[in-house]
């Protein structure tokens, strides 16, 4: 029997940088550096927890870091078969989430990007799953009871982090994280990505 065609598929990229140990150490100092000089921070989607103003990218440690990530954005593009010559890849903007215990953030999404990411620099265990939602609006008013959950009947799926994973999704697809249970913070850097033509930017 043929398998059904998937249409209008919804991508998830995973994918675990080398060397990460020494690229989680040096992003750590960084943050919690931040932190100290902006002890508040900013609220956006995080409950509890502290998030940061986004990054000055031209400093050194977050240039690294975008010069690690560069090879896994590159994989996405080739993935999507989108344009590259005509068309500029731009971080636009890049920021850092601590979450202590209990907390969590909202469901939400980033718009005016293209693909958003998600990078762990501390995830301790049951520190929280990062959970997306199925952007299609029918399975909301029409979904049948399933015997057990796959990729053709899943309204969320979760990921469970993991210090030196990538996770990198389309920016309109709704996300939210689960309250970190563990007693330790999990250290999240996340950042948007734009993809337009050169004459837009």
């Amino acid at each position: 029997m043929n398998k059904p065609n998937l249409l209008f598929p919804t991508p998830i990229w995973t994918m675990e940088l080398e060397n990460f140990e020494s690229i989680n150490n040096e992003m750590y100092n960084f943050i919690k550096n931040s932190q100290l000089k902006d002890q508040t921070g900013i609220k956006k989607s995080n409950n509890k927890g502290w998030h940061s103003k986004d990054f000055n990218m031209q400093e050194t440690e977050p240039k690294n870091f975008i010069k690690n990530i560069s090879p896994s954005i590159e994989k996405v593009i080739v993935d999507m078969n989108w344009e590259k010559e005509k068309q500029l890849v731009k971080i636009s903007n890049m920021w850092a989430i601590i979450n202590t215990g209990g907390s969590t953030n909202s469901r939400h999404q980033h718009g005016n990007s293209t693909i958003s990411g998600a990078y762990y620099v501390r995830a301790p265990r049951n520190c929280g799953n990062i959970v997306f939602y199925d952007p299609r609006p029918a399975p909301v008013f029409c979904y049948p009871e399933a015997v057990s959950s796959n990729l053709l009947n899943a309204h969320i799926n979760s990921v469970t982090p993991k210090e030196g994973a990538l996770i990198l999704f389309p920016s309109y697809l709704d996300h939210s994280v689960n309250e970190n249970l563990s007693n330790d913070e999990r250290i999240v850097i996340s950042f948007n990505i734009i993809i337009q033509a050169h004459s837009k930017l």
